[in-house]
């Protein structure tokens, strides 16, 4: 929480040293928790209630029935609940149970069919300090269901 900043790639999350050591330890926040404020992990934090702020982590693992609203600022991410704020994140893999609204800044990226995104999406370029963003463009809707189609 207090560690000294490394070299990282600009606009990305620095990672502590003792997060990048390879600690095997995590923090969990249980799904009858809910946080007011911002919250910092110096190890992999798993999501299972609701926080309201931003989260800065060496990686994320969000519950199904989890919220968040406010930023997250992590190495890597495994989505599964409700976000509700932009997203920083090297390596993100959003879960087709995932419900997110908001900028989407990542590296690598997964998205599994069914997660709902509202947002624009910008690939980050490693050792760059330019973005590339992806066009979102609208498909035509088949049996009333939204669609959407990502174009490079």
């Amino acid at each position: 929480m207090f560690s000294k900043k490394s070299d990282s790639i600009p606009g990305m999350p620095s990672v502590p040293k003792s997060m990048a050591s390879g600690s095997n330890t995590f923090s969990v926040l249980g799904a009858d928790m809910s946080i007011k404020g911002d919250v910092e992990a110096a190890t992999e934090l798993h999501v299972e209630g609701r926080i309201e702020g931003d989260i800065r982590c060496a990686s994320l693992v969000q519950g199904e029935g989890s919220e968040i609203h406010g930023a997250i600022h992590a190495e890597s991410a495994r989505l599964s609940g409700t976000v509700r704020g932009s997203l920083t994140v090297r390596d993100l893999v959003i879960l087709k149970s995932a419900s997110i609204e908001g900028d989407v800044h990542y590296d690598a990226l997964t998205i599994e069919q069914g997660a709902h995104i509202e947002g624009r999406f910008t690939h980050s370029m490693p050792g760059t300090d330019r973005a590339i963003e992806s066009r979102l463009v609208e498909a035509p809707a088949q049996d009333d269901e939204p669609t959407l189609t990502i174009a490079s």
